[in-house]
């Protein structure tokens, strides 16, 4: 037997449970992941407390999680990728990655580089392949100015370093105590609030070229009011609101596949880019991980590991 987050009704926190359960058989094409991480994002809370039900509805019992990392522990008929023992991170699209074991289809995995820890290996698809797919959407050049929303969060501290790689000047929009992060990693800082365009007019004078939000529709129309090209305003959580503007919106589904995931585990390993993990959490404290997660002022990640 094996244990497995799961709820079985929408809602909060307290839905959420210890589950166990039978180590899988892997079917054909797949493979068996014994999870040593699993990180935590926003999306996963939303579709518990039912928020999404209309375009990610729940089957009950449902389980928990997209990203993670582990070890090859089965495999089916027909995989020739990896063998058993290999050390591999990737996804699920079953909601199934906070668990001790997790069923995966090859397609969905890549070999862990040995220089990421196992923590950061499991937090990376989430964040690296919406950071990719949004600094894509922006088509940036060398000596463009970026701003950013959410610029410290988990998907904001790997777009931010995305970008400065690319040779973009980037604005972070962050709160205070994480300004020292974004300075040290040759990002401007600028807070959030009351009088945010002025301080970003007064950061960027010669303009701002394009902007990526991570945080809400508010600044997806704040970037338009500062004049930037609908085409260079990309957001990946407002898709109404970008519809509505006719900016652009695109998400970690646009970028899942397996050679953008090996390209920016890649990145992380060379050191180019840093994945901040905020906290780590063994599986039977999910609740205290998803509150500190809902809290929406961590800065990185949030692990699970069982």
């Amino acid at each position: 037997m094996a244990r497995a987050v799961r709820f079985d009704r929408y809602g909060g926190r307290d839905v959420l449970y210890i589950a166990e359960v039978g180590i899988p058989e892997p079917p054909p094409g797949e493979v068996v992941v014994a999870v040593r991480a699993a990180g935590l994002n926003p999306g996963e809370a939303a579709i518990r407390e039912g928020a999404m039900a209309a375009s990610f509805p729940a089957t009950f019992p449902s389980g928990e999680g997209s990203d993670l990392a582990g070890v090859i522990h089965a495999i089916g008929i027909g995989v020739n990728e990896f063998a058993v023992g290999d050390e591999v991170l990737g996804w699920s699209e079953r909601r199934s990655s906070q668990a001790e074991y997790c069923v995966v289809p090859v397609s969905q995995l890549v070999r862990k580089p040995p220089q990421l820890t196992w923590e950061v290996a499991g937090a990376l698809y989430v964040v690296g392949c919406t950071a990719f797919v949004a600094v894509r959407a922006i088509d940036v050049s060398p000596g463009d100015t970026v701003a950013v929303s959410a610029a410290a969060g988990g998907v904001g501290t790997v777009v931010v370093q995305l970008l400065r790689t690319k040779g973009a000047a980037v604005i972070g929009i962050a709160s205070e105590p994480n300004h020292a992060w974004l300075s040290a990693h040759g990002v401007t800082p600028v807070a959030y609030g009351e009088g945010l365009a002025e301080r970003l007019t007064a950061a960027a004078p010669q303009g701002i070229d394009a902007f990526i939000d991570l945080f809400g529709p508010a600044y997806v129309q704040l970037a338009v009011d500062l004049g930037i090209a609908k085409d260079r305003v990309e957001t990946i959580i407002s898709f109404e609101k970008a519809y509505e503007l006719g900016t652009k919106a695109q998400g970690s589904g646009d970028g899942s596949t397996p050679e953008i995931l090996s390209a920016m585990a890649e990145l992380v390993a060379s050191g180019d880019i840093e994945i901040p993990i905020a906290a780590v959490y063994p599986l039977e404290r999910v609740h205290e991980a998803y509150a500190e997660l809902e809290q929406r002022h961590t800065h990185g990640k949030i692990v699970l590991v069982p």
